[in-house]
């Protein structure tokens, strides 16, 4: 890589060029971060050699040798990152399910809490696109989240999660239950392009002014976009950016990652098909509960990991749930 980045033409696609640098630099971080680990355990067992009958030194050693293992255990995790995608960035998709006012809601908690998540973690998020509901909460809303493995951390969070809880829009109180679905893809547009070929007569491109809470209009140009592509009648929008062709551009990142993503399923299906195996129904598959009444409870169904405490957990504090899917 490094004698890729000598060439003379290697600034001519500047876009290619940062990636490589950036993949290059993580690279080398993490090199000097395993040489380091590997200098500091050298000379620790010189100095056990000398350390006999001396208690002091022996103490000293344990210290280091527990801040090496801790060094050591947040680079052991990255080995769980070995799909393909797992170091992009990710594309989180929510969407409200049945239920109207409730559900908006809940799918709005959600949008905070992967924000939060984020922001815990120096993630970079960005709001690709939101359509708001009627009284509150949103209908669907997409989130880039950027960072070095983003796809790897949340890819777990693929699924339905619900919602049980004494109604904030009742008058009475009642019990509620509400579900949404979370979407989680990685950042693949680039990578994919020379795979997939996009005829330009399948697309049909819309422009609208971006919205605002009530539906007012926040842009007095229609810079935002989107784009239907046909044959697959996938569906694509972007007010993010404040250009036209700055949200065209994003919103064809994203179509490319849908597409593909599409293609993987029906290769799959088309498997479990021949095999005789039922397909799986996304919206069955229940991944997580939030109870806030009659008891404070969040529970992964897939790990069994319960926390007490759903105000941390909507606060972005997955970690537990992440660490423990991750490792399955």
């Amino acid at each position: 890589m490094e004698a890729l980045t000598q060439k003379e033409n290697f600034w001519k696609n500047s876009q290619r060029a940062g990636k490589i640098n950036q993949e290059l630099s993580d690279l080398k971080q993490e090199i000097k971060l395993w040489i380091n680990i590997e200098c500091e355990l050298f000379e620790l067992s010189e100095i056990f050699e000398l350390s006999e009958n001396d208690k002091s030194l022996q103490k000293e050693i344990e210290e280091k040798l527990i801040l090496i293992e801790e060094k050591f255990k947040k680079e052991e995790f990255k080995a769980f990152f070995s799909g393909k995608y797992d170091n992009k960035n990710a594309i989180v998709s929510i969407y409200s399910g049945a239920g109207g006012t409730e559900a908006q809601d809940w799918a709005n908690m959600l949008l905070r809490m992967y924000s939060r998540y984020a922001e815990k973690h120096n993630l970079k998020s960005k709001l690709i696109d939101i359509n708001l509901g009627q009284e509150a909460g949103i209908k669907n809303a997409i989130l880039e989240i950027d960072g070095k493995y983003a796809y790897g951390y949340l890819r777990g969070e693929n699924g339905v999660h619900r919602l049980v809880r004494q109604s904030p829009f009742n008058a009475d109180n009642l019990r509620h239950t509400s579900f949404a679905l979370v979407e989680v893809l990685p950042e693949i547009g680039g990578d994919v392009e020379k795979e997939i070929k996009i005829k330009p007569e399948d697309l049909k491109m819309d422009t609208f002014r971006s919205s605002g809470p009530g539906g007012q209009n926040v842009n007095m140009r229609s810079t935002a976009v989107r784009i239907t592509h046909l044959p697959t009648k996938l569906v694509i929008a972007c007010q993010s950016e404040r250009s036209q062709a700055q949200n065209k551009e994003q919103a064809m990142k994203i179509l490319y990652t849908k597409i593909y993503q599409k293609k993987l399923q029906e290769a799959t299906e088309a498997k479990k098909e021949i095999r005789g195996e039922l397909p799986s129904v996304e919206w069955g598959s229940q991944i997580r509960s939030y109870v806030l009444h009659p008891y404070k409870m969040v529970k992964d169904h897939r790990t069994n990991i319960e926390i007490s405490d759903p105000d941390a957990v909507l606060d972005g504090g997955l970690d537990a749930f992440i660490d423990a899917e991750i490792r399955i």
